[in-house]
């Protein structure tokens, strides 16, 4: 039975450093898949090649096809000293939210020019709460964004982030979008896997959820139920929309890939209906909140005290999602963005 009020600590477990996934699997695939069926608390443990095996004829996989940009600029001050900015959100024609590591120094005025092109430049305009608003002299396309960032990856992968990751934190149907952070439930698929689920007769959706670097913002408060999510910029467009309900209507599975696909499902449900269109989205999930736009979900194992652990909880419910995650730290599981997934049928 599910309390009624959750707090942080409730979401606290014991996690072995070594289980951090420093690097992804050799191969998209590879990784190990822990399934978990909510009807009886049983799992199985396989690998993600084989998903395909527990998918139905006619299930629908939800999917967010959001692009990782190269988000994380160093760049230099007037005063000759360092800083590096982190594209959070892009808020206007050339009008960014960023954060930095060095925000509460930097002033309203100031202008900073990226090391690795200084034909750039970033006009501070303002700060807005713990993020500063930034004004680049140039519209940042994919190709000006790739001459002065790199992918940033997450605070607990500790490491620079190489060639390697510039194809492997990226999603093989990534395609729109500008995401500080990959939707990484979706870093398992091949081209391979996704022509075995076709085959399989399983047809496939995609939403947008332009997943921001706030995904990694910890809950600092006692009670969850106080604690405030991030805004993510999210597309449902008519086709999927109509993919979705055609398939809810027919009894079929909706199989979300990741939480930020979930998100979006559950914030533009209507009546039972999910109406298509973009928005804005801080929708926070943790039980005893109850999930209805999705069957099935497939997740990454998640930090200990995070918003997304909370969700998967909201899921398959608290006690169940705790049972599993002690199963997969036993079992040693690879956890976090490159680690191992969950299908939660």
């Amino acid at each position: 039975m599910q309390k009624k009020q959750y707090t942080l600590e409730d979401f606290d477990f014991d996690l072995p450093e070594d289980l951090i996934a420093q690097y992804p699997a050799e191969t998209r695939d590879a990784s190990r898949l822990f399934v978990l069926d909510r009807r009886n608390g049983t799992y199985l443990h396989t690998r993600f090649s084989h998903l395909h095996e527990f998918l139905r004829r006619g299930d629908l996989l939800v999917f967010n096809d959001a692009r990782v940009i190269p988000a994380r600029i160093t760049c230099a001050r007037a005063s000759g000293g360092i800083v590096e900015i982190l594209l959070v959100r892009q808020v206007g024609d050339r009008v960014w939210l960023a954060a930095s590591n060095r925000t509460r120094r930097i002033r309203p005025g100031e202008i900073l020019v990226p090391l690795k092109n200084g034909s750039i430049r970033f006009m501070v305009k303002k700060r807005d709460s713990e993020l500063l608003e930034i004004e680049p002299d140039a519209v940042l396309t994919e190709a000006v964004l790739s001459s002065i960032g790199e992918i940033a990856l997450p605070p607990y992968i500790r490491r620079k982030a190489s060639a390697l990751d510039a194809e492997r934190y990226q999603t093989v149907y990534a395609r729109q979008g500008r995401a500080a952070a990959s939707p990484t439930a979706g870093l398992h698929f091949t081209e391979g896997l996704m022509e075995r689920v076709r085959a399989a007769g399983t047809d496939a959706a995609f939403v947008t959820l332009d997943v921001s670097w706030g995904t990694f913002r910890p809950v600092r408060t006692h009670r969850i139920q106080d604690h405030s999510m991030h805004r993510e910029r999210y597309t449902l467009s008519e086709e999927s929309a109509r993919s979705i309900n055609r398939a809810r209507d027919a009894g079929a599975r909706i199989i979300a890939v990741g939480t930020t696909a979930l998100r979006v499902l559950e914030t533009t449900l209507e009546g039972g209906k999910n109406a298509p269109g973009s928005g804005d989205t801080d929708l926070f999930l943790y039980p005893p909140k109850t999930v209805e736009s999705a069957d099935s979900l497939i997740t990454n194992f998640h930090t200990p005290r995070s918003t997304l652990l909370m969700l998967a909880a909201a899921f398959a419910g608290y006690d169940m999602i705790m049972k599993a995650y002690r199963e997969a730290v036993e079992k040693r599981y690879r956890f976090f963005s490159y680690g191992d997934a969950m299908l939660i049928v």
